[in-house]
């Protein structure tokens, strides 16, 4: 029996020391790694295990893109800088929301009547509102457990993410109806498109992963596993070159190369529970909503860094900018509150209040910019606020647990997904 301990405690150098000498030597590989990209990672932003990384590459842009100076980047990746190929141009460095103003609808959308789609997560259904009476107009089923309602990069269908029912339900935004059956897909808590079009996003929360799919039919191209618990948000740079989607239940965020489609970083925020994020008109800050420290992170878009935060309210979740670009709408779902910050100087500048309290969760601006549509999560109802004097315009019974509610159509030449991230 001696022999034998003394055995396996030789093994167990010799496993040690074989270990020891494999991490010098990735040290070595790693070290010699960064000095070649001439770059080091963001203290604050956490190198990720190349585990983790997708396995697809894609070619790299060329570094002499016109437009790669306006928003750099701190990265060892050395694209993240450059605009993604086939991205629309933007319109105005100075905001990336100059096609989302009041009015600007594309022609894509001509003849799609005003409509407020709202999927009940509760009841499996969406409700259909006119904006214009106030009135429910519509309901029908959809697949299990819908979260949201996304408009298609095209702007041409409409799609109710199923989380549970592993399915999206198409939807005719002309007639306001289904569109045909559902479309089998795993795990579809949300949905995104890359900027170029060329990618569907389904954000499979419980499965923690990014599914890459072809956006019409929806076949799996690329998966990126992420270690992320409860991604589920994502916003995109003015560039195109990356994304940052939220970790919910990790309490940290995760910027994916869209050139490579592999994890760059993980930046932490302890205690953490972010909700949505959206990029300010410059492209320079990432406003993330936080659930648990009930307020807003701004995220330095070039170093991935924390800059600043705002106390909003409890259960900070969503995010909305104005039509005219100067103000961010923060949803505080603890306390039926409506946070409205400037952009211009990352300040708040005012609160508004459902009276009686309320749960205003997820949704979107009036193609006029006058109202703010927003569930009511465990209310049941849908929010109507006016924008210039915060007042409740009305409240509208629904179905049960209302959540990503989508204004349909939105200005925009093409949509990223969600709601209506559109640009």
């Amino acid at each position: 029996m001696g022999t034998g301990r003394h055995a396996r405690r030789r093994r167990t150098r010799a496993i040690g020391l074989a270990g020891l000498i494999l991490v010098v030597g990735a040290l070595i590989v790693a070290f010699a790694v960064v000095a070649d990209n001439g770059a080091s990672a963001p203290a604050t932003a956490r190198r990720i295990h190349p585990s983790h990384r997708a396995t697809t590459v894609a070619s790299p842009a060329p570094s002499s893109h016109p437009t790669a100076s306006r928003w750099p980047v701190a990265s060892t990746v050395a694209d993240l800088s450059v605009s993604l190929p086939g991205m629309p141009p933007v319109a105005s460095p100075a905001n990336i929301y100059a096609d989302d103003g009041a009015g600007m609808l594309s022609s894509a959308v001509r003849g799609v009547p005003y409509r407020i789609y709202v999927p009940n997560s509760g009841d499996s259904t969406v409700t259909v509102i006119d904006p214009k009476t106030y009135r429910v107009i519509g309901s029908y089923q959809t697949g299990l457990n819908p979260q949201h309602v996304v408009p298609g990069y095209d702007l041409h269908t409409l799609y109710a993410t199923n989380d549970l029912g592993n399915s999206l339900t198409p939807i005719n935004p002309v007639t306001g109806k289904r569109a045909g059956p559902n479309i089998p897909v795993a795990d579809p808590y949300n949905m995104y498109f890359t900027p170029d079009g060329r990618y569907a996003i389904v954000v499979a929360e419980a499965r923690q992963e990014l599914d890459f799919r072809d956006p019409h039919t929806f076949a799996l191209k690329h998966r990126i596993g992420v270690a992320c618990a409860g991604v589920d948000h994502i916003d995109f740079a003015a560039d195109g070159a990356y994304l940052i989607a939220t970790c919910e239940f990790a309490g940290r965020l995760v910027r994916i190369d869209l050139h490579t489609l592999t994890v760059d970083s993980y930046l932490d925020l302890p205690g953490s529970a972010p909700q949505d994020i959206k990029l300010d008109p410059a492209g320079h800050t990432f406003y993330v909503a936080d659930k648990n420290h009930a307020g807003v992170w701004m995220i330095n878009a070039a170093t991935f860094r924390v800059t600043g935060f705002l106390a909003t309210g409890p259960d900070a979740h969503g995010l909305y900018p104005s039509r005219d670009a100067r103000d961010l709408y923060v949803t505080n779902r603890g306390n039926g509150s409506i946070t409205v910050i400037s952009f211009a100087t990352k300040k708040i500048v005012r609160t508004w209040w459902i009276p009686g309290g309320g749960s205003p969760d997820m949704g979107g601006v009036s193609p006029d910019g006058r109202v703010l549509w927003v569930s009511g999560r465990y209310n049941s109802v849908v929010y109507a606020i006016s924008t210039a004097t915060g007042h409740l315009l009305a409240e509208i019974p629904v179905g049960l647990q209302p959540h990503g509610l989508c204004v349909w159509p939105q200005p925009g030449r093409y949509s990223l997904g969600h709601t209506g991230v559109m640009r």
